[in-house]
């Protein structure tokens, strides 16, 4: 068998994963909307076949025999580009036993179902036993994996969702945030003591804010022949780049929190639906990798939607929406939308104090994948760590506190340090574009977000995972990963510029 075969072999059978994993999005999406309670079970076994068949077919010994006899140097460079993902993707699932895969993919499925009913109930000890089973699984994966990545346990699982990131660099970042945050965030705080600021006046009726929320959608360039808006418990973007599902959660009394949801489950949907089209089947088109792709929603949901042009854009669209009051005025709704004021639930929290949610976040799972504390110490901790970083008490509110989130139900620890490390980036991303479009606040203001979108494709969107992370960033900005840009993004928006 030539090389050229052997490539396209392996292009065919990446064809079919791709298709695999379509059928597992819409069957997970389905699950966490529409799905009754009572098929849950049934539900997590065929998602558990499903699981390892897509193992299967990525360990067969015929891939691994493909990839040995495909020759790089024969190929085009976005061919040798797909193939170094393909390999990626075969050495990660080779060390995974079969029956792991399964067992986590069961125990994940049943720990979601159980936290849907624990959750409303603030019963923490209910959701204990799934949960528990989850952590074995995922502290046996670790083990398995850093033993073949040489790194530690936690390392090895924080590869799944930023490949080439260690724990080392991590912590480097995340301790000089450590440094500047809580200063900042007091700082806000003080500057913003003394602002009036008017609430909007409900009830909003959820078919109201739908509406509203479909028009940003579209105004964002969101293209509902291949996707379509959801109600869920937590907000997520799921589906597959020809069928993107976004979902959000409504509450009648007010109405902004739903709507920047709305914006950031869009970032991902449009990140999504623009991936380069001639790889769309294969590892070289996905997203390259989470901390991108929280890039791109955080982008959006704080860097465009909280932004003053953004907001002028808005404002018209709230009154004609919900009808006109004091606290729908322009400058009233950037001084709501920019309010610093920490809280107990993450997906809800402002722009300064949402880092503090993620270093919390971090500090326990990976002292609970690395052994030094057990599930049932996370309450304890959970509390001591929101009283330090954001000075609030949770102790025994469970449903607000350590139940409130949906990633570790599934074991996806190592998951949440790209929420910050993609507000770092959409951060350095923005004022990469707006160097390069010097008009881009302007348009945005006029209700054109063109400038921006378009520069979000061709430096983000169309590179799909040609590039590696690294690189991706480079080219689009300059330079590597640099906070600065987003310490730099807080302090002009929340302090120096008022």
């Amino acid at each position: 068998m030539t090389s050229s075969t052997a490539y396209q072999q392996l292009e065919a059978r990446f064809t079919r994963l791709h298709r695999y994993a379509h059928l597992g999005a819409m069957a997970g999406w389905d699950q966490l909307t529409l799905m009754p309670p009572g098929g849950n079970e049934a539900r997590a076994e065929a998602m558990a076949e499903l699981s390892v068949l897509v193992h299967d077919t990525l360990t067969a010994p015929e891939t691994r025999r493909l990839l040995d006899e495909t020759d790089a140097v024969a190929l085009e460079d976005e061919q040798r580009a797909n193939l170094r993902e393909m390999t990626r993707e075969v050495q990660d699932a080779t060390v995974m036993p079969p029956a792991l895969v399964e067992a986590q993919s069961l125990a994940g499925a049943r720990c979601e179902s159980i936290w849907r009913r624990c959750r409303p109930d603030n019963d923490w000890q209910g959701f204990l036993p799934a949960f528990r089973e989850v952590v074995r699984l995922s502290r046996e994966e670790a083990g398995i994996r850093a033993e073949a990545l040489g790194c530690g346990r936690y390392e090895a699982l924080l590869q799944k969702f930023e490949p080439g990131l260690t724990v080392a660099e991590l912590d480097r970042i995340f301790n000089d945030m450590r440094q500047w945050l809580p200063e900042l965030l007091s700082e806000v705080q003080a500057h913003q003591r003394e602002r009036r600021i008017a609430l909007p006046e409900g009830p909003f009726a959820t078919e109201d804010q739908r509406r509203l929320g479909e028009r940003v959608m579209r105004w964002l360039g969101f293209d509902f022949d291949h996707g379509r808006l959801d109600v869920s418990l937590h907000p997520f973007c799921g589906g597959v780049p020809e069928d993107v599902r976004l979902t959000t959660r409504y509450r009648e009394d007010e109405c902004l929190t739903a709507l920047m949801g709305i914006i950031h489950e869009t970032g991902h949907a449009r990140y999504e639906q623009n991936l380069p089209p001639t790889w769309r089947h294969q590892p070289a088109g996905r997203a390259r990798s989470m901390a991108v792709h929280e890039s791109q929603s955080l982008s959006f949901e704080m860097q465009l939607g909280r932004s003053a042009p953004f907001i002028r854009t808005l404002q018209p669209w709230l009154v004609e929406t919900f009808g006109d009051q004091p606290a729908f005025q322009a400058e009233n709704l950037i001084r709501l939308a920019q309010q610093v004021e920490p809280g107990l639930i993450r997906v809800d929290a402002d722009e300064v104090s949402y880092p503090a949610h993620i270093l919390l976040r971090y500090d326990i799972e990976r002292a609970l994948i690395e052994g030094e504390i057990e599930v049932e110490d996370i309450p304890a901790r959970w509390d001591e760590g929101m009283a330090r970083l954001l000075g609030l008490d949770t102790r025994g509110n469970y449903r607000d506190g350590c139940l409130q989130d949906i990633h570790w139900t599934d074991g996806s620890f190592g998951y949440f340090p790209t929420y910050s490390l993609g507000a770092m980036l959409a951060a350095q991303l923005m004022a990469a574009a707006r160097q390069a479009e010097p008009q881009l606040d302007a348009r945005i203001a006029e209700g054109d977000p063109s400038l921006l979108l378009e520069w979000l494709r061709t430096h983000i969107w169309q590179q799909g995972s040609l590039l590696e992370t690294s690189e991706l960033i480079r080219q689009a900005t300059g330079e590597a990963l640099n906070p600065e840009y987003y310490r730099r993004h807080l302090r002009e928006r929340y302090v120096d510029g008022k």
